[in-house]
């Protein structure tokens, strides 16, 4: 939500009324006090968004109400006002947790500026906000083993503290997770989440990514951009996949780490935060220091808590677990009832190696259910967990109602026109739960089954290839060749 409510707390007459003129033009509701004993009275009868907040008043300092800030359960950002010879004092402030500042005399121009990187920082809040409930809401750790239970432990432990730490383990088991129970169980819990995917930005970005970068400093910064450390101030940032990064920005990042400090790209000022560091890999970092791929100092700097994340397929019973909970999250989005799985089913969750996680338990349940029936247990078949050249081949599992076999002749007894519990005669063909038999009850082609999966898994997708390729198992490339060929034939694709 955008800012809509400021107070101004100035003993200058002039510098309020400037400020409240400027601000009712852009359309923000605005009240003005002169005095900390006002401001705390207008604070605990109303809420505001943003206060502006001179640093000598005729009661006391700047900081004492910033200070009592921290106490109120909703409260404004603020923004330091200063004269030019109190620089030291702002700089005091923003480690006090003041998120910006404007120096007197000031212009429109510059108070436009603040409102801007206000309005953004507070968008950034709603959104961290709302990643976390959803995180605490859908995403909670999953999980009776011990290796789990020791790592909520760890978890709780270290949360309550402000130091760096590492997260380790392989892919898909889970890191960013942790990094967000560390962030949702801490001190800092109210303050920015930052997190950077340092595998996704490309080399000649990634500087400018981390430290921000000054109008004109290269081609295409058409303003000035604040970096994801300037922007996690007060608060967390996540560096995903920290082993990716080169030298050249391990150099950076280690005085980052050291110091708190920092320039933006083609600045000279030079910008202190406080800022919590939370770091995730899947490399062994010590073999790429001793590979000469990682510094050593900056491996030190960033391990000083290190967390490792078990492996899925070393957390026993929990495979079942997860999985019935996936189960139960896609079934509820895409509108279908399946009760569970088959015994043979669980018993092929559990044998599995699982290299890929819960990820990749996560993308097979997913494409699981999108294949099942409503009312039927998930076969193991649908699992698709054998590798193939194509797509996974889908046997036709055993029926939902099974036929009893004929008894011995000597025991047997004549039932005319007996009907079994499904309604079908014993002689009547029964027909495959699973859509891969005729009518007539004979075995479609392979062909003919791929084609109505894919056929299902893009219409299930809306059109997009990639997620549906994903689903598959099967190469994108593999999936548009075949699409193609539908498309030739005459077939009508999603």
């Amino acid at each position: 939500m955008p800012l809509e409510k400021i107070i101004v707390l100035d003993d200058d007459l002039m510098i309020r009324k400037t400020l409240e003129d400027l601000l009712r033009k852009k359309r923000y509701s605005v009240k003005s006090v002169q005095t900390i004993q006002d401001a705390q009275k207008q604070l605990l009868k109303d809420t505001y968004d943003l206060i502006f907040i001179d640093l000598k008043l005729p009661d006391g300092s700047g900081m004492e109400i910033l200070r009592d800030l921290h106490e109120l359960p909703n409260a404004p950002m603020p923004i330091m006002i200063s004269g030019h010879g109190n620089m030291e004092d702002v700089i005091d402030c923003m480690r006090l947790g003041a998120r910006d500042y404007v120096i007197k005399p000031f212009d429109t121009e510059q108070i436009e500026l603040v409102l801007k990187r206000a309005e953004n920082y507070s968008q950034l809040l709603k959104v961290n906000q709302f990643y976390s409930e959803q995180q605490n809401n859908n995403a909670d750790f999953i999980g009776e083993c011990e290796p789990m239970q020791n790592l909520r432990r760890v978890i709780r432990r270290v949360a309550k503290t402000e130091c760096d730490v590492l997260i380790t383990g392989e892919n898909g088991t889970g890191k960013e997770l942790v990094g967000m129970e560390l962030y949702r169980n801490s001190l800092l819990s109210n303050q920015p989440y930052i997190r950077v995917n340092c595998a996704a930005i490309p080399e000649n970005l990634i500087e400018s990514e981390f430290f921000g970068h000054e109008k004109g400093s290269f081609t295409g910064a058409v303003s000035r951009r604040e970096g994801r450390f300037e922007l996690a101030n007060n608060g967390t940032i996540l560096l995903d996949e920290i082993g990716e990064i080169s030298p050249q920005v391990q150099v950076k990042l280690l005085r980052v780490l050291q110091e708190r400090e920092f320039e933006r790209v083609g600045g000279a000022t030079t910008i202190r935060v406080s800022v919590r560091v939370l770091a995730t890999t899947n490399r062994d970092l010590l073999q790429a220091v001793k590979d000469g791929e990682f510094r050593e100092d900056l491996y030190y700097r960033l391990n000083v808590f290190p967390i490792q994340v078990p492996p899925l397929r070393k957390r026993g019973e929990d495979i079942l677990l997860l999985a019935k909970a996936f189960l139960s999250k896609f079934a509820r989005q895409h509108n279908l009832n399946i009760p569970g799985f088959t015994p043979e089913a669980e018993t092929t969750l559990m044998e599995h190696r699982w290299p890929g996680n819960v990820r990749e338990l996560q993308n097979t349940i997913e494409r699981s259910v999108i294949l099942a029936h409503n009312g039927q247990a998930i076969p193991p078949e649908y699992f698709a967990l054998t590798p193939s050249v194509s797509m996974p081949i889908v046997l036709d599992p055993e029926p939902p109602t099974s036929i009893p076999s004929a008894p011995k002749a000597k025991e047997q007894e004549v039932l005319p026109e007996e009907v079994i519990e499904d309604g079908t005669s014993p002689t009547e063909p029964v027909a495959s739960a699973n859509g891969y038999h005729h009518e007539d009850g004979t075995l479609k082609p392979l062909e003919m089954i791929e084609q109505e999966q894919i056929l299902r898994t893009l219409e299930h997708t809306n059109g997009n290839r990639s997620a549906a390729a994903e689903l598959l198992g099967i190469n994108i490339r593999t999936l548009r060749n075949k699409i193609n060929k539908y498309k030739e034939d005459g077939i009508s694709v999603p």
